[in-house]
């Protein structure tokens, strides 16, 4: 039966991961999974996330599935840090949320119930995105097109171009957006931008999707939604894919959320029941631990004070990570990097050819993507230099 099956490729930023892994460079740096690393290098666990673990295995009583919906401490904090406490209440009975597995799967069921909604509309995509965007989305059935969105010879977002394309958005459209931190590029919406974007969706009537993977990671809990919020108070439909991988560090826990705002009470209920359908036919029912940690995380003051500074920290230094790797190249080189310290949360282009990129794969033992695409937060003391020595070599 599976004689006949190709071999396909391995995943662009995996298979790279694993090529490193295997590389006998003593040298060798790895800038290519977007996972936060400490300065040790390891992806730490929050001391937040460890006691509320510890209490649950201390009082959980049981395995049974939890509800289709998911952990409802985890449904109701992670909708209230999304939206905010105000416009949550003035939205009352017409917010749907349903727990998934992490952001991808938050990510497939809005796809899926966007299908089902039989818009006939397209799902406008930035370019460049976060390759799986295509696979999650396109697999479903929609259709996909591109808008522009970064400038390679600014870096910074093309943003007249991106208006430009997103004019022909129409109503039944889906127009994917990155709530923060793009990945990968790491240029991000001004709040003029936003507002731009929240006028041309209710002029238009086209349905915003917002992808909010890092939220906490580029200038705060509350800073980082400032665009999503923006579309809601001017859009009567959004989308919200949202993840605790990043902010809450639970990568392997699979921890997610999908959030439709709708128009009426009927609308969200309908939502919802398309959500748990498509989630019973994918997976059937949410995966428990990490939600339950993370709400309780959320619910319980001391934990969600804990967590918020850890977060608080991480952000920060990731913000000075990228202002020493600035002031690092700049010196070496006598050129302009002030772009990485002017972009959020934990990627940037760093303007190097493919075949650039390629030569500090092969000839140091460097590794990040062929678009020369790099996690910043994979920096620390110990390999900032090298990193550095390696990028001048190809310049």
């Amino acid at each position: 039966m599976f004689d006949h099956l190709p071999v396909l490729p391995p995943d662009s930023i995996l298979g790279l991961a694993a090529a490193c892994r295997a590389d006998a460079n003593p040298n060798k740096v790895d800038l290519t999974i977007g996972i936060y690393m400490d300065e040790t290098g390891l992806c730490p666990v929050f001391d937040a996330v460890k006691q509320a673990q510890r209490a649950l295995i201390d009082e959980e009583v049981t395995k049974a599935y939890i509800p289709p919906q998911g952990d409802q401490a985890f449904v109701d904090g992670m909708t209230e840090l999304v939206l905010g406490a105000e416009r949550l209440a003035a939205r009352k009975g017409v917010v749907a949320a349903i727990q998934t597995p992490g952001g991808c799967g938050a990510v497939r069921l809005g796809a899926e119930v966007l299908k089902a909604s039989n818009s006939g509309g397209k799902v406008w995509i930035s370019d460049p995105t976060w390759p799986v965007h295509i696979p999650l989305i396109g697999s479903v059935g929609l259709e996909l097109t591109e808008y522009r969105y970064y400038d390679p010879l600014t870096h910074g977002v093309n943003f007249d171009a991106m208006v430009e394309d997103l004019k022909g958005a129409q109503k039944g459209d889906i127009v994917l957006f990155h709530g923060c931190c793009h990945n990968p590029s790491g240029a991000d919406l001004n709040a003029e931008q936003w507002q731009v974007m929240a006028q041309m969706a209710a002029e238009q009537g086209f349905t915003p999707m917002v992808d909010l993977a890092y939220q906490g990671f580029g200038d705060g809990l509350e800073q980082d939604v400032h665009g999503l919020r923006a579309l809601i108070d001017n859009t009567p439909e959004v989308v919200v894919a949202a993840s605790c991988s990043k902010n809450m560090g639970l990568y392997r826990e699979r921890t997610g959320l999908v959030i439709f705002i709708c128009k009426d009470e009927r609308a969200a209920e309908a939502t919802a029941s398309q959500a748990k359908s498509a989630a019973r036919r994918i997976y059937s029912m949410p995966p428990a631990h990490g939600a339950i940690i993370a709400g309780r995380i959320l619910s319980d003051p001391t934990l969600r004070s804990n967590w918020e500074a850890e977060l608080s920290a991480m952000c920060g230094r990731i913000n000075t990570l990228r202002a020493d790797f600035r002031d690092r190249l700049q010196v070496a080189t006598g050129r302009d990097f002030s772009f990485i310290a002017n972009e959020k949360g934990m990627f940037s282009f760093l303007g190097l050819s493919k075949e650039q990129a390629q030569r500090v794969r092969t000839e140091r033992g460097l590794y990040m993507l062929d678009s020369s695409r790099i996690n910043v937060a994979s920096l620390n003391n110990r390999n900032i230099d090298k990193v550095v020595e390696a990028v001048v070599s190809v310049l």
